[in-house]
């Protein structure tokens, strides 16, 4: 492996795996016409929000009768709707393989102190038992898992004949990923992930199954404004039609529109699919010849193409106590990061030491190609001078 430094540095050196990547060509002018200023329930504002719920229909092609909203509080904001409006009809079943599901998990056990509740977890890098999952009660689920790399396959496991709802998480594969809506009830995101957006707002898409929950179900607690989607026993549809429940900002407004204005012009879902498994070839096909770096999800099939999370195989650090192994990749994301190559790429802070590279669509296959040599100058760059202070 080298010991000096590449020639070529990636010309975007932003792989964080949220907030992500702009879109390629991004400056902040495409912002210029942003309704700043203007109340968000004006007619030319509820217009451009309304444009990012239709264009949010059109490239995820959510069906006709599902429903789109503009939430608070990102993906966790529209995941904690869901669960504190709809959950305790019927048991639950959470399942749980990295962060954000055992966030979920929490919250339905801890906060609403749900007693029917299932969990089905597994440990950072593998997903639990989907045959075990039973249908007759609520699951909740990411889609993708962010913080460990893994994500379902498909929806095959899902039935079509379900008697709870299903609630899934989508943040990092929204765009990315099939998702597959006959399957889902409650699907959520944020802008921060796949389109490269700004912070703050989720979005929140409702099946005409989790809107019969909505109006059929009255939850046994109190729930915030925030959270409240029905009045009178009836849902506030103008919160599915660009009526915020509170106020948004229009530069985000506007930089989600630019992103999915650009996902049409590249070719649609398809084509941002295709560039997220363009990108995530370049790191497959790397590790599969690396010597020291290994993919965290132990599955092909389940590896993501988004938030790709590699750990370190090298038997010279793996032999290392957990500390020092953690300061040696913190070392390699440092070296990287000051010398402008890559941005916050080390692992999430509860998964496993090792690197996350965000690899969705907003980022160019030619920015991997530059990153690889750059990751084994890294790894070998630290492993000589950990040898050195050995020696």
């Amino acid at each position: 492996m080298p010991l000096s430094a590449p020639a070529l540095k990636p010309a975007n050196p932003n792989f964080s795996s949220g907030p992500c990547a702009k879109r390629p060509g991004w400056t902040v002018n495409v912002l210029a016409n942003a309704l700043v200023g203007r109340s968000h329930r004006a007619k030319p504002a509820k217009a451009r929000i309304e444009k990012a719920i239709a264009l949010t229909r059109e490239l995820l092609d959510v069906p006709a009768d599902y429903l789109i909203g503009i939430v608070p509080a990102s993906d966790t904001g529209a995941v904690e709707m869901a669960m504190w409006s709809m959950l305790g009809a019927r048991g639950v079943d959470m399942l749980a393989w990295e962060s954000f599901g055992e966030g979920w998990v929490t919250d339905v056990q801890k906060q609403l102190k749900l007693d029917n509740v299932r969990v089905l977890k597994a440990p950072y890098g593998a997903l639990p038992d989907l045959t075990a999952v039973n249908f007759d009660n609520d699951v909740v689920f990411t889609w993708n898992g962010t913080t460990s790399g893994v994500r379902v396959p498909n929806a095959d496991w899902i039935p079509a004949d379900r008697r709870g709802l299903t609630i899934c998480d989508a943040t990092s594969a929204a765009f990315a990923q099939n998702l597959d809506f006959a399957k889902l009830d409650v699907v959520t995101f944020s802008w921060q992930k796949a389109l490269g957006g700004e912070a703050a707002h989720g979005v929140l898409i409702l099946s005409p199954r989790a809107v019969e929950r909505l109006e059929s179900y009255k939850p046994a607690w109190p729930l915030p404004k925030i959270f409240r989607m029905t009045k009178g026993g009836k849902l506030m549809s103008d919160i599915f039609e660009g009526a915020t429940i509170n106020t948004v900002s229009m530069i985000c407004i506007e930089d989600a529109v630019d992103a999915m204005e650009w996902g049409k012009q590249i070719g649609g879902l398809k084509a941002m699919q295709a560039r997220a498994d363009a990108n995530f070839k370049v790191l497959n096909d790397w590790v599969a010849t690396s010597a020291w770096a290994a993919f965290l999800a132990r599955n092909p099939a389940e590896r993501s193409n988004t938030s790709v999370c590699l750990v370190i195989k090298d038997p010279a650090i793996t032999a290392l106590s957990e500390e020092a192994q953690a300061a040696f990749a913190k070392a390699i994301v440092s070296r990287l990061d000051k010398a402008g190559v890559a941005y916050d790429i080390g692992g999430y802070r509860d998964a496993p030491t090792g690197l996350r590279i965000w690899a969705g669509s907003t980022v160019e296959t030619s920015d991997l190609e530059a990153l690889v040599p750059w990751l084994d100058y890294a790894f070998s760059a630290e492993k000589a001078a950990l040898a050195k202070v050995a020696a």
